[in-house]
């Protein structure tokens, strides 16, 4: 069974995110444990400075991110996979006896400074998601490796 945290900036506002996260969390139910974690993003102004608000952010998710765990960036220009190859990283790196932590970061993506503390950086898409989006294809992705390490029909 692996142990998942996910870490994400931002709340579900869409009761549809919502129930859709609902759903496969009582999926995975059987083949992990996942905790969520939803932190505040930073507001700001269109002049504000994006690098500073990413900075600020960044300070938030470090805090959260566990010692001696696995931290996966989910990020637009990092590693593609197909969900057959997700599985076998899911498998490969749960395999090591650690929490799994992915990051999911704010509208305005994830600040430079948070790679000196993940081990991998993956991409869902070379499409750009809304991030409350990319957390529930997170949590599907997440579901349906699980079904292909367990045999079972879900992916085809």
């Amino acid at each position: 069974m692996f142990k998942i945290k996910i870490i994400a900036l931002g709340k579900f506002k869409e009761k549809a995110y919502k129930e859709l996260e609902a759903e496969f969390l009582k999926r995975l139910s059987p083949f992990s444990k996942i905790k969520i974690i939803e932190i505040a993003e930073e507001s700001y102004r269109k002049n504000d400075d994006l690098n500073k608000i990413k900075q600020a952010e960044a300070e938030k998710i470090v805090k959260q991110l566990p010692q001696d765990s696995v931290v996966i960036l989910l990020e637009e220009k990092a590693t593609l996979r197909n969900s057959v190859d997700f599985a076998a990283f899911l498998e490969r790196i749960g395999g090591l006896g650690k929490e799994l932590v992915f990051v999911i970061g704010s509208g305005i993506g994830l600040h430079e400074s948070l790679k000196q503390y993940s081990n991998y950086s993956i991409s869902l898409s070379p499409l750009t998601f809304p991030h409350n989006m990319a957390r529930v294809i997170l949590e599907e992705q997440i579901y349906r490796a699980c079904t292909i390490l367990a045999g079972k029909e879900y992916h085809k």
